[in-house]
């Protein structure tokens, strides 16, 4: 029998990448600013200046990073920006994901059907909302917050396109899959006593 020819090349090994929250994730989960005003119009809330919130986070950034300057180098400066936005957006998102869950919840206890014991439809004790419109106003103000947050990421993202030059990516990690490999080698360990 002969022996099958091996490549001479090295077989690659391929790392995993742990996926970074992106803009459009968090744009995907937070309100957009027609959103947030309908919202803060239906429920009494403060109107939010949106153009505001973005503006003021983008010149934090801008200033924070001419303040760096002179002790960061280039590639340092990039790093330490990447983590920043990285924060401001993944908060965004964590806030938008709440968001999404409030308002599934204020929908399924608003819904006549699915609410089995009808007490979400029902008013509460005088001088008392219901359960219904306790968590419809809580997700409004769930949206209100993930709109801001939204914001604020945003002005991030602008700022470190302005101060490093290219568009901001989220940082991704390799997986650590270092127990993969122990679980492996303990099962051929084990295998082999039956041998």
């Amino acid at each position: 029998m002969t022996k099958p020819a091996r490549s001479s090349r090295a077989s690659a090994r391929v790392i995993p990448l742990r996926k970074g929250t992106t803009l459009e994730m968090v744009r995907l989960a937070c309100p957009d600013s027609a959103q947030a005003q309908r919202i803060s119009e239906s429920f009494g809330l403060a109107i939010l200046d949106s153009d505001s919130i973005r503006d003021l986070h983008e010149r934090l950034i801008i200033e924070t990073a001419d303040a760096l300057k002179d002790g960061l180098s280039e590639r340092a400066m990039q790093i330490h920006l990447q983590r920043i936005v990285g924060a401001y957006v993944g908060s965004a998102h964590g806030a938008g994901q709440f968001y999404t869950r409030a308002v599934t919840e204020a929908r399924d206890a608003t819904a006549k059907l699915a609410n089995d014991s009808r007490d979400g439809d029902l008013d509460g004790p005088v001088g008392f909302d219901s359960q219904a419109q306790r968590k419809r106003e809580f997700a409004a103000d769930m949206g209100v917050q993930a709109h801001a947050l939204r914001m604020a990421a945003e002005g991030a993202v602008a700022a470190y396109e302005k101060v490093v030059g290219e568009t901001w990516k989220p940082f991704e990690r390799p997986v650590d899959n270092t127990t993969d490999i122990v679980g492996r080698k303990a099962a051929k360990a084990q295998m082999s006593a039956f041998d």
